[in-house]
């Protein structure tokens, strides 16, 4: 039970700093490219790349705190639903390179920055 608990947790705190740093973003963006849910996608990339070492490789404590911060925090936070909405409309406004750009960069630097994550973590710890 106490895991469930740890997921809303993470989860209701991981929507709302979703909804900030997407927000905050999204004020300086002023071209049709989802910048917002971008710079979310690639933060929570990385993230997760540092919480993955920091709880899976290095911690004696990972429970309940992988479940809170992987699957709660950081699943709530970065919403892959919300990048394919963005990009369907990207195509629907007929902005096909930027919507194609969009696609292939984003799967591109989340995958770099999980990675650049988990080395940098590594190397640290």
């Amino acid at each position: 039970m106490i895991t469930y608990i740890a997921i809303a947790f993470g989860g209701a705190f991981g929507a709302v700093s979703r909804f900030w740093i997407h927000s905050a973003v999204q004020r300086f963006n002023d071209s049709s490219f989802p910048l917002g849910t971008f710079s979310v996608n690639i933060l929570g990339s990385f993230l997760i790349g540092v919480f993955f070492v920091v709880l899976a490789e290095k911690a004696q404590f990972a429970e309940p705190w992988r479940p809170l911060v992987t699957v709660g925090f950081l699943g709530a936070m970065t919403t892959f639903s919300t990048f394919s909405l963005d990009a369907l409309l990207l195509f629907e406004q007929g902005h096909y390179n930027t919507a194609l750009f969009y696609i292939v960069s984003s799967v591109a630097l989340c995958l770099f920055a999980a990675f650049a994550g988990m080395q940098v973590t590594r190397v640290m710890l």
